[in-house]
């Protein structure tokens, strides 16, 4: 049987947390190994290595999510991140995914929802919820982009298109390669050509870079909902 996958709670609402930890405790796939108020004490639990999955809220005293991430990234600290949000949270988003956050979703969401959204983070996926893409879109296109020469659409061919497509959904490379019938490490290296070609580092900042460049489109990168997220 497959471990349980370790999953920190950080938000300052008491009863938020004891909510997100009652309906984790439904599945026998999730062990909450902690619930935090603030960052400075949930980077105590993933310095001590307690945690494969954090579950982040942005808005906090103390130590907010975005100075947390930034501190995760100090540190080293290389465990994924998936935000818990609101509407009114699109710029803040933007900042966190900029920060390192490896998706995020609504606080209102289900648990089937939430459970697909932590086992994608959880296998290196990307997770950007459709309901908040048009808000992070109108977001993305106020900031400037750090390379000189911006990418354009046709420097993506259409099978990295395609492998960019389903990453935005969540899916693994074992998945993409299982969808696209191509070999796993095909499918790697085209999404390594994506990166360069996007001058960005990592997925996530992918999704957002196409989207910005119409490359992919609001709402076509669904949430992940059933399925396991092989890495």
């Amino acid at each position: 049987m497959t471990a349980p996958l370790r999953v920190l709670v950080v938000d300052d609402q008491h009863l938020v947390r004891e909510g997100i930890r009652s309906l984790l405790g439904l599945s026998q796939e999730i062990e909450v190994v902690g619930d935090c108020a603030d960052g400075n004490e949930a980077l105590q639990f993933m310095t001590a290595g307690m945690a494969d999955v954090v579950l982040l809220d942005l808005r906090m005293p103390g130590l907010d999510g975005i100075a947390t991430l930034d501190a995760m990234r100090a540190r080293g600290l290389d465990i994924p991140v998936l935000v818990l949000t609101t509407f009114d949270d699109d710029e803040l988003v933007l900042s966190a995914l900029e920060s390192g956050a490896k998706g995020y979703m609504l606080k209102d969401v289900t648990l089937d929802q939430l459970l697909g959204g932590i086992r994608t983070v959880a296998a290196g996926g990307t997770l950007l919820q459709p309901a908040l893409t048009d808000r992070l879109l109108r977001a993305v296109a106020r900031y400037p982009h750090e390379t000189a020469r911006g990418p354009r659409l046709e420097d993506l061919t259409d099978r990295e298109r395609d492998v960019l497509r389903l990453a935005a959904s969540g899916w693994s490379n074992r998945q993409i390669a299982k969808g696209l019938f191509l070999a796993e490490g095909t499918v790697k290296n085209h999404m390594s050509s994506v990166l360069m070609k996007l001058d960005v580092t990592d997925r996530t900042r992918a999704v957002l870079r196409a989207l910005e460049l119409g490359i992919l489109t609001p709402g076509e990168n669904s949430s992940t909902e059933g399925g396991d997220r092989d890495a």
